[in-house]
């Protein structure tokens, strides 16, 4: 039998040259990931700066570069700093810390407060935030200080992760590892600290930030009474950064019903756990889609009947000119008997920055809905029995 030796070649090299590109191809989603993830933090003085990421964020939101601005004064509350190390295991060394900052209203608490203690609000960053800016950012403090809430703003360190990430894409962590039990010791040590009511504390967050609240939520049902996500992935994709990055972009389709069985599977008693979903619809970093499927897990996560009472309304954007910006958006409400279980938001022409923040700050846009209002609205209606 005779082989054409020609013929042989020519089919091999055409499958090799394919591979080489597929690989090319990969290398080059591998480096570009690597760059947006591990690049150098630019010095401050730099003005330009680019979108934020829920992996490696990135810088202000913003169109146009930060302008100069006077910083707004202080709630008039108490800011006090402090960190939550671990207690080492015998024969281990102390484990990380984690560090954190706590808003405590200098206004008196009302009679119910005083018997039952402060309602507790955890606020966790995005990449590339601090604390700090966060909490100046989102003005949070200010509502907290009118409705009479301690706000605790965990930090993630630098030295976890040179960005400030929080790693909600990892496995480990999505399985209640990691930097979620950090996160509930900060939580019970102020508890223990303050007087807190513990059938209202509320945990949220935006990008990275939400997705980890989510994973801190579902890992400890019991503790919260409620769940903000503002611009956050899907639960329980990723698993490493090109998956994170994935996810981020397209959702994670084959995940979303199985990574709620996983969570159910391990706490067959899970309670209730109500939850407002906020999403620009421009946001380009964290796309739409994640809020499609985490609409999904809710409604899963809820056991929510078939016949849930779902009520919508559209607030309107503000007239052209106005003093005071405001983007339409949208609201859908899924209530089972008298209890609301999901609130979910839809901000028009909003991409990735929180909503009705203060714009000379990263990822703040200053176009209403105010989201730390929508947080403070809905969490008023919620608590743990």
């Amino acid at each position: 039998m005779q082989f054409d030796g020609v013929d042989m070649v020519k089919p091999a090299t055409t499958w090799l040259r394919g591979l080489l590109r597929a690989g090319k191809a990969q290398q080059r989603t591998a480096r570009k990931l690597a760059k947006v993830l591990f690049a150098p933090v630019p010095a401050q003085s730099k003005p330009k700066r680019k979108p934020a990421s829920a992996t490696s964020t990135l810088k202000p939101h913003s169109k146009s570069p930060p302008r100069a601005r006077k910083k707004a004064a202080p709630a008039p509350g108490k800011w006090l700093a402090s960190h939550y190390v671990p207690l080492p295991e015998l024969g281990t060394l102390p484990g990380r810390r984690l560090p954190y900052f706590l808003y405590i209203p200098q206004r008196e608490p009302s009679a119910a407060m005083l018997a039952r203690g402060r309602p507790l609000l955890v606020m966790l960053h995005g990449c590339e935030q601090s604390a700090t800016q966060f909490a100046e950012g989102t003005r949070m403090n200010r509502l907290a200080e009118r409705k009479g809430y301690a706000v605790l703003y965990p930090q993630q360190s630098l030295r976890a992760q040179a960005r400030r990430c929080w790693k909600w894409y990892d496995k480990l962590t999505q399985e209640g590892g990691g930097d979620v039990r950090l996160i509930i010791g900060a939580i019970e040590q102020v508890a223990a600290r303050y007087a807190i009511d513990r059938t209202r504390i509320y945990i949220c967050g935006i990008s990275a930030g939400a997705g980890m609240a989510h994973i801190v939520a579902l890992n400890h049902p019991q503790l919260f009474a409620a769940l903000g996500l503002h611009s956050g992935p899907v639960f329980g994709g990723g698993h490493n950064l090109i998956g994170a990055l994935n996810v981020m972009q397209h959702g994670a389709a084959t995940r979303v019903d199985t990574a709620i069985d996983e969570v159910l599977l391990r706490q067959p008693d899970f309670p209730r756990l109500p939850m407002l979903l906020l999403q620009g619809q421009a946001d380009q970093v964290v796309r739409p889609v994640n809020q499609d499927q985490l609409v999904r897990q809710s409604l899963r996560l809820n056991r929510m009947p078939a016949d849930t009472v779902v009520t919508a309304y559209r607030v309107p954007a503000s007239v052209a000119g106005s003093r005071t910006p405001a983007h339409a958006y949208a609201v859908h409400d899924y209530q089972v008997g008298k209890a609301l279980l999901l609130r979910v938001a839809q901000i028009e022409h909003l991409g990735h920055a929180w909503s009705g923040g203060d714009p000379s700050l990263p990822f703040n846009d200053k176009a209403r809905p105010d989201a730390s209002k929508l947080l403070l609205d809905f969490f008023a209606g919620q608590r743990r029995l």
